[in-house]
């Protein structure tokens, strides 16, 4: 696996039976465990979240997300001036966003009814034992 964040493109068929999306390129080969996310509303910002080690996979299933990512240099006291990392997930573009240890992240919905799946190669005994948190408005006061 790759130390950096990776967008990974999916694609759309459609026809008169109806449609798919897909992910030929997104192995699950890494994957633990996986969990659903559907903020009550759009105002609601889960930032910053980070792990050192567990890499973490996003999939935007309905509705659409803003996400933002920031490598981090220090665990215990990073930087305040770190480059952030921009994306928009929405469920009419099937991608998978590639976060992997060493970062943080933080996102909200960008429309009502959105639904985010991520996928996690640690359990989650594993997980919290790499989880750290940082204040919402950290790197970025505008979301």
């Amino acid at each position: 696996m790759s130390n950096e964040h990776q967008l990974i493109q999916g694609n759309l068929f459609s026809d008169d039976r109806g449609s798919l999306s897909f992910m030929n390129d997104f192995s699950l080969k890494a994957i633990v465990r996986f969990y659903e996310i559907k903020p009550k509303d759009s105002t609601i910002i889960r930032a910053w979240q980070a792990h050192k080690n567990e890499s973490k996979w996003f999939y935007c299933t309905q509705g659409s997300f803003k996400v933002n990512l920031i490598k981090l240099d220090s665990f215990e006291n990073p930087s305040d001036n770190l480059t952030v990392f921009s994306y928009k997930l929405n469920a009419n573009n099937p991608q998978v966003l590639f976060i992997p240890g060493g970062y943080a992240n933080g996102f909200r919905a960008t429309s009502e009814d959105s639904k985010l799946i991520v996928f996690s190669d640690f359990d989650i005994e594993a997980s919290k034992l790499d989880d750290f948190r940082f204040e919402t408005n950290k790197w970025i006061n505008k979301w």
